[in-house]
């Protein structure tokens, strides 16, 4: 009993275990290259990751190579962990080449899946209930005499718990026996519910005097649900993966596991975790995976702390906490107020001061502001994407902008061949300070033509422009049952290598609404140049300005 007590007391701090670069490169889409694994680890130990589970060493020279390079890196705290699966065979167990391959990785933790459904061991490995618990306290016993503190997965525990709890108990009782540090939980099929899980954790828990786990998958879109539940009914290492990415509908997300455990269950984890850094974190291996990011995702989305509706815009500008559950700041995300036809007069204002534009007060420019901007967005224009067209569209109102070119003439031509290639080119007659600009240039589409034609009629007046590159370019048809005469929306991402800003167009005409676009664009970086150059030139005016 006094035992038991040692244990629960170590209990009392959860440990995160991240499987993000073994579970998670399971998922759709998820390819990482060894690199891209070890920066990952790097991210997840300064975040406060405790354990990370790399690769199934054996199964494939990646994971072989990532172990091996894996002990080069000089992690502060979390612990790099190899999986694997138990012996095929009882009597092969010092043979058995998964379990020496998982010594090979000379990782200091071992995760040990064993078969806990009786239909698994059945028929998918052919033994008796006898053999099978022989054959999971043996492979673990072989681990822990090698010296490596091994988590048992009890894969399929939820599902075999249900059918016979027996049988699963019997299961964690041969790892526990032989020597298991940790008897890890599995819904792998992800299909049980809350209270299930809350009610065969808790009598798990008052069995064993070992550290119990859950691991989850989202197959019923509960895997955080029945996480916490877990967690509530007494569990202390919780596994999941950063984004819920893994096989099928992926794993539990631990991107919203800890904040809800940290922040609303008031846990403490066993290393403090940098909860500002969670944000980043996310987006740090969307990144890295090529995955566009879930723009609603708890805590972390683009859209979590985001407010469109005026009267909500209206509450939150006066005390957050109406609209939103925590600080962003918190797990460091910040709050975004979107501007559309649904905006009223606190939209406005919250944006202008958020892109340091001054109204002044001026009650009759910012009700014609919001009256302009619902007949816009009733044409098809769309602000929330499209941040760099609605500051142009501000300063123009409040007569602190006017365009830095105009063009008086334009002519795209596309040209096709058999070969069924095709080539464009523009021609443009800008106007800039009254002097007048011929220009031609082609591209690999109208599109491309008339932005070259543009940039190069532009650069002998504003050569920062040179440093401007379109990033992403989408196409939105609008009315479709009006068929080829349908309006169409662009959408246009520009960069300079330093930041990034996106412009909208609108018209029945593709090419005019592209050029709407891209002429927001680069007016609108015109605009912030100036604007860098007048704060620069204000401080060196400034008595006592600092040195540049």
């Amino acid at each position: 009993m006094a035992f038991y007590n040692i244990m629960k007391e170590k209990q009392k701090m959860i440990e995160l275990f991240d499987t993000t670069l073994r579970d998670g490169t399971q998922g759709e889409s998820v390819n990482l290259s060894v690199d891209d694994k070890l920066r990952i680890a790097v991210k997840l130990d300064e975040f406060g990751i405790n354990i990370i589970e790399g690769g199934w060493p054996g199964s494939n020279p990646r994971d072989q190579e990532f172990f091996i390079r894996s002990r080069e890196l000089n992690l502060q705290q979390a612990q790099i962990c190899a999986f694997g699966s138990t012996a095929r065979w009882p009597d092969k167990i010092k043979s058995d080449a998964n379990l020496n391959a998982l010594l090979q990785a000379e990782t200091p933790v071992v995760t040990l899946f064993g078969k806990t459904w009786q239909l698994h061991s059945e028929n998918g490995l052919g033994l008796k209930e006898d053999e099978n618990a022989e054959l999971i306290e043996q492979s673990v016993a072989f681990l822990v005499k090698e010296g490596k503190r091994v988590i048992f997965d009890a894969e399929h525990f939820f599902d075999g718990y249900k059918k016979s709890p027996s049988f699963a108990i019997k299961m964690l009782t041969a790892a526990q026996k032989g020597g298991a540090d940790t008897l890890v939980l599995c819904d792998t099929n992800g299909g049980s519910l809350p209270e299930f899980i809350g009610q065969a954790t808790k009598d798990i828990v008052r069995r064993f005097d070992r550290k119990i786990g859950i691991h989850a998958h989202n197959d019923s879109g509960l895997a955080v649900a029945n996480t916490l539940m877990a967690v509530a009914a007494g569990v202390y290492h919780v596994q999941g993966t950063i984004n819920g990415v893994g096989e099928r509908c992926g794993n539990a997300n631990l991107g919203t596991i800890i904040p809800n455990l940290v922040l609303k269950m008031d846990q403490k984890t066993m290393q403090p975790v940098q909860l500002e850094r969670l944000t980043p974190l996310v987006h740090f291996v969307y990144e890295l995976m090529n995955l566009h990011p879930n723009d609603q995702a708890s805590y972390v989305g683009k859209s979590a702390f985001a407010h469109k509706g005026g009267i909500h815009v209206s509450a939150v500008m006066k005390d957050s906490r109406m609209y939103e559950h925590i600080d962003p700041k918190k797990v460091g995300n910040h709050q975004r107020v979107l501007v559309s036809d649904l905006s009223g007069k606190s939209n406005i204002r919250f944006k202008a001061n958020e892109l340091n534009v001054a109204l002044n007060g001026d009650k009759d420019l910012t009700k014609d502001l919001v009256s302009h901007i619902k007949s816009l967005e009733h044409e098809g224009y769309q602000f929330e994407g499209a941040e760099a067209s609605f500051e142009l569209m501000l300063r123009e109102r409040n007569g602190t902008f006017k365009p830095y070119f105009d063009v008086v003439d334009s002519r795209v031509n596309v040209n096709y061949d058999k070969s069924g290639h095709n080539r464009a080119d523009a021609m443009l007659k800008v106007i800039v300070d009254d002097e007048i600009e011929h220009t031609a240039a082609d591209g690999v589409g109208p599109v491309d033509a008339l932005n070259n034609a543009l940039k190069k009629a532009l650069v002998r007046f504003y050569p920062e422009l040179k440093e401007v590159k379109l990033t992403d370019y989408k196409v939105r048809v609008l009315n479709e049952q009006d068929g080829t005469s349908a309006r169409v929306r662009v959408l246009i991402e520009s960069s300079d290598g330093k930041t990034s800003w996106s412009t909208v167009g609108v018209s029945a005409n593709i090419i005019e609404a592209s050029w709407q676009a891209l002429s927001d664009s680069l007016n609108y970086k015109l605009a912030k140049t100036r604007e860098r150059e007048k704060t620069v030139l204000k401080r060196k005016d400034t008595k006592y300005a600092k040195p540049q």
